[in-house]
């Protein structure tokens, strides 16, 4: 396969360019998939077959807003990184290091 991925503890949990350019993919769990598909059907569609079954779901990247695909993405992490690095992450994070929104009027 010849597109870029991202990894923890050597585990995909999205990708870049599936199913082709233009696109990514994030492994969410099934529930978090069915209301991103419900909430913003133009932008995230359930992977075909078993997989998208399981959670992996395709981004139309263009249609996406940044701050929703770096929630889909967070969400993909923690999905995917061992549940003590998750936890660990969560409980050393201090509000002032999450990111923030730009507020110049772009959602884009």
């Amino acid at each position: 396969m010849d597109h870029p991925d991202f990894r923890v503890r050597g585990k995909i949990f999205a990708t870049l360019g599936y199913p082709s350019d233009g696109w990514g993919m994030v492994k969410l769990t099934a529930t978090d998939q069915q209301l991103l598909v419900l909430a913003e059907p133009e932008v995230f569609v359930p992977a075909k077959g078993a997989w998208g079954r399981r959670g992996a779901t395709t981004v139309r990247l263009r249609a996406a807003k940044k701050s929703t695909v770096r929630e889909a993405l967070a969400a993909a992490w923690r999905n995917t990184a061992p549940k003590t690095l998750s936890l660990a992450t969560v409980e050393t994070r201090q509000p002032a290091d999450r990111p923030r929104a730009h507020k110049s009027g772009s959602t884009k």
